[in-house]
């Protein structure tokens, strides 16, 4: 894997780890959300047009892909709104690659390997210590609600960028509905602050590394580097929200990482 594919990786990482300790420690976590998804919009419109490519048998996608997007930052912002991102984000972010993959195995009749299998029981053995003694339960059951909503974006968002759109056009056309409708939903005024401007650049800016990482390397092992915002996460969430987080939840958070990275490897 090129240096410079490690870099862009762990670059998104950051941002991603960044972006959502941002938002939890906004003064109101809704409002930002509400901002974030307009000035997403801004952020994308122009190399939107420039990169075009979305063909019409993309509609479908990107209709299905906006109303996940909807929840998730719905369930987002509403967890970290009392929450803990040192619990929420580590358990959503391990949690998804199990769900797609156990999609795959028992829907698509996929075969799932020994890696994949050893990966899917490190996360659970992470999502476990990250969120013990679950009290409350509040914080696990938000982190596994967003985990089934990222994996269910992940396996629409895969389809349609490989078959029917160019992933920046693709995403665009996704986040504008969410912008629209999102104040709506949650019944806030969007927060316009240059704090939900920098927020946003980080969201949006993590997924365009992702994005430039997989030009330059296979996705498996450029996923399982981007994994690490996990424990950037946890860290983070100490330093600047002044959650406790000790040794057992740094602990879980690695064993959810590693856990990614088997089934990204397998």
């Amino acid at each position: 894997m090129p240096l410079s594919a490690v870099a862009l990786a762990l670059g998104a990482a950051v941002l991603h780890a960044g972006w959502n300790v941002l938002l939890a420690g906004a003064r109101d976590a809704q409002s930002s959300a509400a901002g974030i998804l307009i000035f997403g919009v801004v952020l994308l419109a122009l190399p939107a047009v420039l990169t075009g490519g979305v063909s019409s048998e993309a509609i479908p996608f990107i209709a299905g892909s906006a109303a996940l997007e909807l929840a998730y930052f719905v369930l987002l912002a509403r967890a970290y709104d009392g929450g803990e991102v040192s619990v929420i984000y580590p358990i959503a972010r391990g949690s998804a690659p199990v769900v797609v993959l156990v999609f795959g195995a028992i829907a698509l009749s996929e075969d799932v390997s020994l890696g994949a299998a050893v990966g899917v029981l490190g996360v659970a053995v992470g999502v476990m210590v990250v969120g013990w003694p679950w009290r409350p339960a509040r914080d696990l059951l938000f982190g596994l609600a967003i985990g089934l909503v990222i994996a269910s974006y992940t396996l629409v968002d895969s389809e349609a960028v490989e078959q029917h759109a160019d992933p920046i056009a693709y995403l665009a056309l996704v986040i504008a509905p969410c912008a629209l409708v999102y104040p709506l939903v949650a019944r806030v005024r969007p927060d316009l602050s240059p704090r939900t401007a920098l927020t946003a650049a980080a969201t949006f800016g993590a997924f365009l590394m992702v994005l430039a990482a997989f030009r330059l390397a296979p996705a498996a092992p450029v996923a399982a580097v981007r994994e690490t915002s996990v424990v950037m996460a946890a860290l983070l969430s100490a330093v600047v929200l002044h959650e406790h987080v000790g040794p057992r939840r740094i602990a879980g958070a690695v064993l959810v990482v590693a856990g990614v990275a088997a089934i990204a490897y397998s």
